[in-house]
């Protein structure tokens, strides 16, 4: 959980090295942006899924990278010192966030 916590703090710095609309004020930023990410993750995200299970049907999933880019403006609400500039930056950067998690993470 650690490993895959770390992971998560360096895919977010290269988010913001991708996108000049994602900004980490700091390493501690990063850090506590990437645990906040995870409880929401474990806790908002999916009851947003099954509410959105319709329109994600509809859309053939693609729904789904909304969900996350609004997922990834959430904790840049609740976190301070890590800011996304929009909706958009948000999304592109959710869809780089998918990504690397697919690619370098997976189990």
């Amino acid at each position: 959980m650690l490993i895959r916590w770390i992971i998560s703090v360096i895919f977010l710095y290269v988010l913001s090295l991708i996108f000049s609309g994602v900004v980490i004020d700091s390493l501690f930023a990063a850090i506590v942006a990437a645990a906040v990410l995870g409880i929401i993750s474990v806790t908002i995200k999916p009851l947003l899924q099954i509410i959105s299970l319709p329109i994600t049907f509809l859309t053939l999933g693609l729904f789904y990278l909304v969900v996350n880019g609004l997922m990834l403006l959430l904790v840049s609400a609740i976190v301070p010192g890590f800011s996304i500039g929009g909706f958009w930056t948000a999304f592109f950067a959710a869809i780089v966030l998918s990504l690397l998690n697919s690619v370098f993470a997976s189990d």
